[in-house]
């Protein structure tokens, strides 16, 4: 984990140059794009990085989270782009939010952009607690949630995804873990359609994690696999 960490952190000032250039999806065949989706689903599918405990009607969640995906296609990945940036991760950084409502249920958005690009992401999610927490209790969640990809011009990307968590507090720890499913739609766009076929696909949804809730303040940890991408995220907000 710590690895990861460090190389978010350094890495960050360097991700507007692999971002804007994935402009060459019409050098890649059928299977080479079926890769790139699977890898693009997995990287942007939604990461809640929460545990299952609801914030309650008047709780609020509010920071970054960075999110790194290891590539399991990466050389399909080189060849859809053009900057020349041999990567063999994604590094995605949100503005997240997430809202306590009444009756267990929590709201949760995202918002992804790059400096001198036109790629976006956003997301939106909403949980219910079937089981709040108590003293004997470990809090049961279940998450609903949908992102889309936006600013490639040649592909259009969705993903859909349900999961259950538990988690019980510790004190100021909260551990957590859940499982899901992630379904993925990538759709080519203007020249790339006249080669590729839209892909669709559902992969198997499993991840743990940690939160560190003192006074106005909160880190969460989280190791996710989906399919076979891992990714290692890291959130840090103000929560009330």
């Amino acid at each position: 984990m710590k690895k990861w960490i460090i190389a978010v952190l350094l890495n960050l000032s360097a991700i507007s140059s692999w971002a804007a250039d994935l402009d060459g999806l019409g050098d890649l065949n059928q299977a080479e794009f079926e890769g790139l989706s699977r890898d693009l689903t997995a990287a942007f599918s939604y990461k809640a990085v929460a545990p299952a405990e609801p914030l309650g009607i008047a709780g609020l969640d509010v920071g970054l989270s960075v999110s790194v995906t290891q590539l399991e296609y990466a050389e399909v990945w080189n060849k859809a782009t053009s900057s020349g940036d041999a990567i063999d991760t994604l590094i995605v950084p949100k503005l997240y939010l997430q809202k306590g409502l009444p009756l267990d249920f929590d709201i949760g958005v995202y918002f992804f952009t790059l400096p001198d690009s036109e790629l976006e992401a956003w997301g939106l999610e909403l949980k219910y607690a079937l089981i709040d927490a108590n003293a004997a209790m470990p809090a049961v969640a279940i998450r609903g949630a949908y992102t889309t990809l936006l600013g490639v011009d040649e592909l259009k990307i969705t993903t859909r995804s349900i999961d259950f968590s538990i988690s019980k507090s510790i004190s100021i720890l909260t551990p957590y873990a859940g499982i899901g499913l992630v379904w993925g739609s990538s759709k080519p766009l203007e020249a790339a359609a006249l080669t590729l076929s839209t892909f669709d696909v559902t992969e198997t949804k499993v991840f743990l994690g940690v939160s560190y809730t003192p006074s106005f303040f909160n880190l969460a940890l989280e190791l996710e696999k989906v399919g076979a991408n891992a990714s290692y995220s890291l959130k840090v907000g103000i929560a009330i």
